[in-house]
Formats: C-alpha cells, sequence, structure tokens
C-alpha cells in the first residue's frame, strides 16, 4: 500500500521561505503571485495491511515525528 501525507504550516504562521520564493518568482518576472506557502510531502510504501490501520498507524507517524503540530496540519492520502 501507498500513501502521501502532505504537510503545510497553519494559518497565521509565518512563512519566511514562501515569502523569500515570491520574492524570487517576482525577480524572474512571475507577476501576479500574490501568495506561497511552502510545505511537505512524504510518499511512503507500506507493507499490506488494511487501510484503517494504516491510517491509524501514518496518523502516528505524523503526531510523533513527520509534522510539528504545534504549527503545522497534515493530510493523508491513501493510494
Amino acid at each position: 500500500m501507498k500513501a502521501r501525507v502532505t504537510v503545510t504550516l497553519k494559518n497565521g504562521v509565518l512563512d519566511p521561505q514562501g515569502k523569500a520564493i515570491e520574492g524570487s518568482l517576482g525577480s524572474l518576472g512571475f507577476e501576479g503571485v500574490e501568495g506561497i506557502r511552502q510545505g511537505k510531502v512524504f510518499d511512503l510504501d507500506l507493507s499490506d495491511r488494511n487501510e484503517v490501520q494504516a491510517k491509524s498507524d501514518i496518523e502516528a507517524m505524523c503526531e510523533q515525528l513527520l509534522a510539528n503540530t504545534v504549527i503545522e496540519n497534515y493530510s493523508i492520502e491513501l493510494l
């Protein structure tokens, strides 16, 4: 089974990397970009198991390591 975890900063958390990317795009001539928020994507290959157990395990991974839940949100997609 494959899964994808997307981690993004919560609304209201400053994103200096996103601001730097936004400025760089403007410098390269890409106009009209009014905001960028950066994030992380984790693609996981899991041994065969049922979807309920896999999602539960991935949620535990996110809570313990993959995301800083104080400032980040995460979403899980089973593929």
